[in-house]
């Protein structure tokens, strides 16, 4: 069987547990084969179905994700390394990184940069390959997550201009930053969510109580002390989140910005340092 009639073959049975059946199997048999999927792609003619292909499909079958398959997970510009010990990185998230690039423009950028809830480092080290100049500091309350972290941000290069620590959000933290980024739990309890994600994905940063907003309302208040002058913090949201997500940092002297994800969906509350005031704006 050629590379070709295998990859079209994998898509098919892949297609009842995955909507990007086709780029799961190159993703799977570039990976097989030790080369990008840009790469495989140029050379498609050339090649033959790698050994233990089929075992990455049957794998994929079972709802891995593919992310743990291959272990690693593109995100902005740079690839990370990802383990069951923290999220995904998905495209949804770089909506933050697009925002501070839009709100550091014209300017030198961040200097000091902070994640809350960092996982794999995604925010932050996306962030840091932004501007390579900035430095930051990544808080997770997991130690496997940090441990993951940690190895991202030695893998890049970057190990020299980011700190790592374990912590309960921003609990003793007594430093202002310019760019404040966070990806917190934010899914109700009892949603029902896809065994790929809910059996694979650490539990502790998905849900976040009864209506996804336990973490939001810990936040809210301690965002002000967070900011230095001219500061940006951003959150990422669920997409129906908009109205009463941003409420509780109105009610923390905020006036929240709401700024959409590629889908036109509410993905981000955007709060700048020393705005005060209620209200919702979109």
């Amino acid at each position: 069987m050629t590379l070709s009639d295998w990859l079209r073959d994998s898509a098919l049975r892949l297609a009842p547990v995955s909507d990007t059946a086709r780029l799961d199997a190159e993703l799977l048999a570039a990976f097989a084969l030790g080369l990008s999927r840009p790469d495989m792609l140029l050379r498609l003619r050339d090649l033959t179905v790698p050994d233990g292909a089929d075992a990455l499909i049957a794998r994929r079958l079972r709802l891995e994700p593919v992310a743990h398959i291959v272990g690693t997970r593109d995100f902005w510009t740079i690839c990370l390394a990802v383990t069951p010990d923290v999220l995904i990185p998905r495209p949804d998230s770089e909506t933050l990184i697009e925002a501070a690039v839009a709100h550091f423009a014209g300017t030198a950028g961040p200097r000091r940069i902070l994640d809350l809830g960092t996982g794999s480092g995604a925010l932050l080290l996306a962030a840091l390959d932004q501007w390579p100049d900035a430095t930051g500091l990544g808080i997770d309350i997991s130690p496997r997550a940090l441990s993951v972290a940690a190895g991202n941000a030695r893998a890049l290069g970057m190990a020299d201009r980011v700190r790592f620590r374990q912590g309960d959000w921003a609990g003793g933290l007594d430093e202002r930053f310019d760019l404040l980024l966070c990806n917190p739990p934010y899914i109700a309890t009892g949603t029902r969510l896809s065994p790929e994600v809910v059996d694979h994905e650490p539990y502790g940063a998905l849900f976040a109580g009864h209506d996804g907003l336990d973490d939001y309302r810990r936040l809210a208040p301690v965002v002000h002390a967070l900011l230095a002058p001219g500061g940006v913090a951003l959150f990422e949201i669920g997409h129906e989140q908009g109205e009463t997500a941003t409420r509780l940092f109105a009610d923390a002297n905020f006036a929240p910005v709401v700024l959409p994800d590629l889908a036109g969906r509410d993905r981000c509350i955007r709060l700048l340092a020393g705005e005060g005031g209620g209200g919702l704006s979109s």
